[in-house]
């Protein structure tokens, strides 16, 4: 006798998109400008992130080390207490 399981299929998530280069999806920046966080990607939802201390975004940095920026995983954390965001899609 086979069973047959129904899968449970999950919206995807808005967020979660191929991402666009140049279409971030907010960008968030220190007060003096000097550091820019270009976020394209998302990986929970906001009520995820809030009761997760490591929730993280992928995003393009932009500092005065690396003008040009460099993509990678940040913590949201770390964003939010230096930055306030300055666009959203």
């Amino acid at each position: 006798m086979f069973m047959v399981h129904k899968q449970k299929t999950q919206k995807k998530m808005t967020t979660s998109q191929r991402i666009q280069q140049g279409k971030p999806l907010e960008v968030w920046s220190t007060p003096d400008g000097s550091w820019t966080w270009e976020v394209y990607r998302k990986y929970q939802k906001p009520k995820g992130e809030a009761s997760n201390p490591y929730a993280r975004w992928f995003c393009k940095v932009k500092s005065p080390f690396v003008p040009n920026g460099e993509l990678g995983d940040v913590y949201i954390k770390d964003i939010k207490s230096h930055a306030t965001k300055i666009s959203e899609e």
